[in-house]
């Protein structure tokens, strides 16, 4: 049968359930260490702290491996989970580089194009999982492997998440961070622009809401 007409398939990181689920640990695990990097992010102001700034990080970042590790392990992922997850990570990386930025004036310039970036193309480009049947953007690759591989493969998403911070704090360049900056916006245009190709999923039926 051609894929174009599979109503239901075997992927696993296709979507068929009739109801998402909004109770789950996994969920849970997300909305508590978005809660503690915000804390320690609010902390970290009052206090003019950059530890207690990089724990807000690292918050960030354990709980962003362990959320999605809960929901495979326990067979939760959800797209109610991955969107939820996606809108706390905005959250948790726009406290962290603003409040960087506001301590360090000379990274300006790169913390503005990283901010760009992130918070307008990549959420874009990640929130678009939700036009095709996917658990989250990682099964992207059932779409296009060439998205999925620059955006949310686990080489792709270290680069996206981390390498940034790391030429940031061991360098001490702005140029170079602003390079790296510029080359992630430039590989998040590249994205659109082959998702815009691609074109997304025709919308069909009606809106009108149905209750029980």
């Amino acid at each position: 049968m051609n894929n174009k007409n599979k109503i239901f398939c075997d992927h696993h990181g296709c979507w068929h359930e009739p109801r998402d689920i909004w109770l789950s640990w996994a969920n849970l695990v997300t909305a508590v260490r978005t809660a503690a990097a915000v804390v320690l992010t609010m902390l970290a102001i009052a206090q003019h702290s950059t530890t207690l700034l990089f724990a807000g990080l690292l918050a960030y970042w354990i709980g962003d491996m362990a959320d999605g590790m809960v929901a495979r392990r326990l067979n939760r992922e959800t797209r109610i989970g991955g969107t939820f997850d996606i809108l706390c990570d905005r959250l948790c990386v726009a406290l962290f580089y603003m409040t960087y930025a506001t301590w360090h004036h000379n990274m300006l310039i790169p913390i503005g194009i990283y901010m760009v970036q992130f918070m307008v193309l990549d959420n874009f480009l990640t929130l678009s999982f939700t036009h095709w049947p996917l658990k989250s953007p990682n099964y992207f690759y059932l779409v296009d492997r060439f998205i999925y591989k620059w955006n949310w493969s686990k080489p792709a998403k270290a680069l996206n998440s981390s390498a940034l911070v790391l030429v940031m704090v061991l360098t001490k360049s702005p140029l170079a961070t602003s390079i790296l900056a510029a080359a992630i916006f430039a590989l998040k245009v590249v994205s659109l622009r082959r998702l815009q190709q691609i074109g997304l999923p025709e919308v069909v039926g009606c809106t009108e809401a149905k209750t029980i």
